[in-house]
């Protein structure tokens, strides 16, 4: 195998996060789902999905650097230089001689070797990503894999799957498999650490006089009351609507109301007789 700094295309002096957004990238481009019967695709995304298990691990990242495992992640042979060959013909010698010789012919069984870890990448939907759930992956080796979604992950979470990694040798244990998490944007929530806003399009009727309205919310639509006189911007506080994770309260989603004028020639006729109130100026406060 090549260079991993090289197939992945960063410097040796690569932060995680350099070589997570590389990987990323490569995955999303190579990966087999894109790529219907292209042989050399899947290649290339193996190789990249091997480098990028290296150098995410910093253990085995160091020890790449350093010579001791190549970028397969497997042992170096190390070299013997059998000093005691210089020491003359004194007696003893010959036995620590021939004891460093064939050392490496005795009849010691195998040592047990844990299995590679394996990477992979998953996009999930917005609404999964904030609650949780349960999604399949489809691995290059043709396994099937279900992913369980905790609630609240972020994007560019890595999960540890145990065990599900390449199988370990002479009685091993089988390594892991590492998902990174790419999630996909909501066409109309967004995220704001726990809290969830969302940009609530509004009538110029409702906005001026006042309504109840029904809100969308991961939980589901709610009925939200509109104050008389509220302009584009007004925010409301949804409490315990937003995000809801292990351990912590539930945050709040936020509503922006903004104010939608039609296309309306009956209201277009209306605006052009109306007389504002004395001192009224939009602007007023707007200042550099």
């Amino acid at each position: 195998m090549s260079d991993p700094y090289k197939i992945l295309g960063v410097s040796k002096s690569a932060s995680t996060d350099e070589i997570r957004s590389a990987y990323r990238k490569l995955a999303k481009q190579l990966h087999p789902d894109a790529n219907p019967d292209d042989a050399a695709a899947e290649d290339r995304f193996k190789k990249v999905s091997t480098a990028f298990r290296l150098l995410s691990d910093a253990k085995k990242r160091a020890q790449y650097d350093r010579g001791e495992i190549d970028a397969n992640g497997e042992e170096v042979a190390p070299h013997h230089h059998y000093q005691s060959a210089r020491r003359g013909r004194q007696s003893g010698e010959f036995t620590d001689i021939f004891s460093d010789l064939f050392s490496d012919f005795g009849a010691a069984p195998p040592r047990a070797q844990r299995g590679g870890d394996l990477s992979a990448s998953l996009e999930i939907d917005f609404v999964t990503a904030a609650q949780g759930g349960n999604q399949r992956i489809h691995l290059p080796d043709g396994r099937k894999v279900d992913v369980k979604i905790p609630a609240g992950v972020e994007d560019g979470k890595v999960l540890r799957l145990g065990r599900q990694g390449q199988k370990g040798q002479q009685g091993g244990p089988d390594g892991d498999l590492l998902i990174t998490l790419a999630i996909k944007p909501h066409r109309w929530l967004s995220r704001d650490g726990d809290m969830i806003r969302l940009d609530l399009p509004v009538s110029v009727k409702e906005a001026s006089l006042g309504a109840k309205v029904r809100v969308p919310t991961l939980q589901g639509a709610v009925d939200v009351k509109i104050p008389p006189n509220s302009t584009s911007g007004t925010l409301l506080r949804l409490k315990g609507r937003g995000i809801a994770r292990k351990g912590k309260a539930a945050g709040d989603q936020i509503v922006r109301l903004m104010v939608d004028v039609p296309d309306d020639a009956d209201l277009r006729e209306f605006l052009s007789s109306w007389t504002p109130p004395a001192g009224y100026n939009p602007r007023k406060n707007v200042k550099i």
